[in-house]
């Protein structure tokens, strides 16, 4: 049930790295259809979105390269919807651009952020939780994280502790990215939840907890504030942009307040954040190879990812747990269990070959 006061903010400004080749500076991966689903992973998200918030109250951060592909993926909404940051600085000048905004035109704004890139199986469920962040928000100024139960001591994803077993309960601590010993510690001990990166909160809160925790982009957003939606708001946040410092909200904010909670639940979620995660969500076939729908030929391949551009055809042959990724101008063929170095590979092509394929 939509209000008037609920606004939707969509974070899409990243290049998707882990997803090279596929995902480049030039079409990154929130504008690609990588699960194969016949939509991009920002048309998903508007989608997951649109039953409880009007197109009208949706903002979307992103690069200013990306402005056209959001209006293409997005034509719900109109220009201004979009907020063009000339230069990343992490997520939360991100935030800041859009709360500062929401502040001037409905001062009473309540707001959920999320990542465009993210996979949610259990929509209706997910609409729920989201329904009740909003509510406890509003009733209690609180700044609301969405935890995700974890099914596995994943070390690629932060950890929420919570300080009882309410379904909304007050945070006690964040954790970044835990070693395998440390994730298996917290899957027995069952008082951690995968922090998903999806917020919710009052606009006067957020912005309380910017003052309050980080008082120079406080000042600078606050500088940017009144020429927001004027023919002067493109140099001013040029200006901003250059100035303020790249940090996350999580360890700006987040990791600092003492009106922080968690809302725990189980929706079918991931972050998608890396080959191997498509793979798991993807069908296999009876060898556990994840494949394209056609031109793939395999022989003695076992527990492989491929990716292959349409009317191309592969023949593979003695592969096992392997992820194969062709695009027109490039080809990577790389273990599974090696695909942290991606962005080493993508250095060294850099190195060698300048930004071209990148």
């Amino acid at each position: 049930m939509a209000t008037n006061n609920r606004y939707c903010v969509i974070m899409a400004g990243g290049i998707g790295s882990r997803f090279w080749p596929k995902s480049r500076q030039t079409m990154p991966k929130q504008f690609l259809d990588i699960l194969g689903t016949g939509k991009s992973f920002i048309r998903h998200t508007f989608e997951r979105f649109a039953p409880m918030i009007p197109a009208e109250r949706f903002l979307v951060v992103t690069n200013r390269r990306y402005k056209e592909f959001v209006l293409e993926h997005l034509p719900e909404l109109r220009p201004e919807q979009v907020l063009c940051e000339p230069v990343g600085r992490n997520t939360a000048p991100c935030i800041a651009y859009a709360a500062y905004l929401l502040q001037k035109i409905d001062p009473e704004a309540e707001m959920v952020v999320t990542p465009a890139d993210h996979l949610i199986l259990d929509e209706g469920t997910f609409r729920t939780i989201i329904g009740e962040c909003f509510d406890f928000a509003a009733a209690h100024g609180a700044l609301l994280t969405v935890g995700v139960k974890p099914s596995r001591p994943d070390t690629g994803y932060g950890y929420i502790q919570v300080s009882d077993t309410a379904a909304i309960s007050k945070v006690k601590c964040f954790t970044e990215k835990p070693d395998l010993a440390l994730a298996q510690t917290f899957l027995q001990c069952g008082e951690f939840f995968w922090n998903s990166g999806i917020f919710v909160w009052t606009v006067r809160a957020i912005i309380e907890a910017f003052a309050r925790y980080l008082p120079e982009h406080h000042a600078l957003f606050g500088q940017l504030q009144p020429a927001l939606g004027t023919v002067d708001e493109k140099a001013v946040v040029e200006r901003v942009f250059s100035e303020c410092r790249a940090i996350s909200i999580d360890y700006g904010i987040m990791e600092k307040a003492d009106n922080v909670y968690v809302r725990c639940g189980e929706f079918g979620w991931s972050d998608v954040g890396t080959w191997g995660s498509v793979y798991q969500h993807s069908r296999k076939d009876r060898y556990a190879n994840a494949l394209p729908g056609e031109g793939c030929y395999l022989y003695d391949t076992r527990s492989s990812f491929v990716s292959l551009p349409k009317g191309k055809i592969a023949v593979i042959s003695g592969l096992k747990e392997y992820i194969v990724v062709d695009t027109e101008d490039v080809l990577m063929i790389c273990p599974r269990s090696e695909e942290q170095n991606i962005k080493k590979y993508i250095d060294e092509v850099k190195y060698h070959d300048g930004e071209k394929h990148i």
